[in-house]
């Protein structure tokens, strides 16, 4: 889509009116909209999700509910709301989520006299209760309570829920005000095995979005200060979006015994001695669905990979509303049950029979913004002459402009209709990595170079991939001073342990390993 890729053919006609390359935020705003992912709920900053957003995040909560489960974590669920005294227990942590913190004050409203309400002066609490940003306060609280000995160890423990972190700019699924996501958290006997369990949660997500959203990104960890307040290490994994911006998709976090000592989780090891447990963190939320719209949506809306799409398969009957409906109706419901007996990716296809009233037209292109993977529209004749027309959404048009719907015989549809959505599964990877690499800028040295780089009237100039010295301190205060006039920021290290050569453009110093650079969300 950006500078390295070439934009669809002029003559078509595209279902959205705002094209990426004209204003990406806008046309984002517009696939969710015409997609009928989401909508504004009258709440600054908190959107509503609907049917088919929420019916991807389901298929989100299944799939990655099953990895978290093989791994031995357990599901629960702790309060929405949290005893400020929790948060006040670890200074780092407080100072990190202050300023977008929710607080109870009061439970009680009260008539003002004017027609309104108030809160109540004779309800106020005792003490402030957060509005949960994020629970490791209140998780630790009762792991303190859970965790007396070694055998109690690793304790590990995951859940689904929703957290407030009061945003100033909002964006549906990429910065809402309240969102969706599980967060992990786990204590341990040991800094190696808690630093294990880190690591395979960042695998987990890194196999997940690969493999199941489509969505090529980079594992690696985090400077400094890019750490969850209070971590010891944080790491992450990094998509690019079609504009080039970097989206930090999923986190895990090494806690060390800071978070442990602040919630008095200690335990007597075999030794008989109390020592305290080292902990860890880890979460992805409902900002993986935006990192999939920008990875894969296109000028006609959504793209969803079939692994995670609510429908791989759309039937649309079109219906004349006379006495032939109902043999078509018969011929399309045989159809889907029949899709419904085969397996694709790992599960059962799913299918639906789209028998709402409305001009098939309209409903196709419904579906097309949506991103339904496959849309089949069977019409009277179709039916008589056993046959469907068959439209690949990752492949919607042909050269000449035309939708590209392919009428075959039912029984070869059936018979290829798994493989067509591995093969568009695979073929949105492919895809959305080739639109990364080809954006990865290597061979800058030092910060005029990048300054350089990142001044030219490029719209979308994608990551550039430096080595560095990895500064602490005031020294990496002062590189991230520097970045920050630039608008970019470090993503993260990656960990495919590429050996790493030159200075480091921004101290001078041998470089010890690779960062990436770039703008994100």
């Amino acid at each position: 889509m950006n500078q390295k890729t070439q934009s669809p053919a002029a003559k078509i006609r595209h279902a959205l009116t705002i094209k990426r390359e004209e204003d990406f935020a806008q046309w984002y705003q517009q696939v969710v909209s015409e997609g009928e992912m989401a909508e504004e709920s009258g709440v600054r900053g908190c959107m509503v999700i609907k049917p088919w957003g929420y019916g991807i995040w389901e298929r989100i909560q299944k799939l990655m509910d099953a990895r978290i489960k093989e791994a031995g974590v357990d599901n629960c669920y702790f309060p929405l709301f949290i005893p400020l005294s929790y948060f006040a227990k670890e200074a780092d942590h407080v100072d990190g989520f202050a300023k977008e913190m929710a607080v109870v004050t009061h439970h009680r409203l009260i008539a003002d006299g004017k027609g309104g309400l108030i809160p109540d002066p004779e309800a106020k609490l005792e003490e402030p209760l957060i509005v949960r940003p994020t629970s490791e306060t209140v998780i630790g609280a009762a792991m303190a309570r859970w965790v007396q000995s070694w055998r109690d160890l690793p304790l590990m423990v995951n859940q689904w829920a929703n957290v407030v972190r009061w945003e100033m700019r909002t964006r549906m699924f990429l910065r809402t005000s309240e969102f969706l996501w599980q967060e992990g958290h786990t204590a341990h006997a040991d800094r190696e095995d808690a630093l294990k369990e880190t690591l395979r949660a960042l695998e987990m997500y890194r196999d997940f979005a690969e493999n199941v959203l489509a969505m090529p990104v980079v594992a690696g960890e985090k400077p400094e200060n890019e750490r969850f307040p209070g971590a010891v290490a944080t790491y992450s994994i990094e998509a690019m979006m079609q504009d080039g911006k970097a989206l930090q998709a999923g986190t895990s976090h090494y806690l060390g015994t800071g978070f442990a000592e602040a919630a008095g989780i200690r335990y007597q090891n075999r030794e008989g001695e109390q020592a305290l447990a080292h902990t860890t963190s880890w979460g992805v939320s409902t900002r993986m669905i935006g990192g999939l719209i920008m990875t894969h949506g296109d000028d006609d809306g959504l793209r969803v990979p079939p692994a995670i799409a609510p429908h791989q398969i759309i039937i649309l009957p079109m219906l004349r509303e006379d006495d032939g409906d109902e043999a078509l109706l018969a011929y399309c419901e045989e159809l889907r049950r029949e899709l419904v007996k085969l397996s694709a990716l790992g599960e059962p296809l799913r299918v639906l029979l789209d028998k709402r009233a409305g001009k098939a037209t309209q409903k196709r292109w419904a579906w097309v913004k949506k991103g339904a993977p496959i849309i089949l529209e069977i019409g009277g004749r179709d039916a008589a002459n056993g046959q469907v027309s068959a439209l690949r959404r990752d492949a919607l048009w042909r050269e000449d402009a035309k939708v590209n719907f392919v009428a075959q015989a039912k029984e070869a549809f059936i018979a290829a209709a798994a493989a067509e959505l591995e093969s568009i599964q695979a073929n949105l990877h492919a895809q959305a990595t080739a639109q990364r690499d080809a954006n990865i800028t290597r061979g800058l040295t030092t910060l005029d170079e990048l300054a350089a780089y990142f001044g030219e009237d490029k719209k979308y100039p994608g990551w550039v991939e430096m080595g560095w010295s990895r500064p602490t301190g005031a020294a990496l205060d002062k590189v991230v001073e520097q970045l920050k006039a630039l608008k970019l920021t470090i993503r993260n290290t990656p960990m495919d342990g590429r050996p790493v050569e030159g200075n480091c453009p921004f101290t001078g110093e041998p470089a010890v390993e690779w960062i990436y650079v770039a703008r994100s969300y």
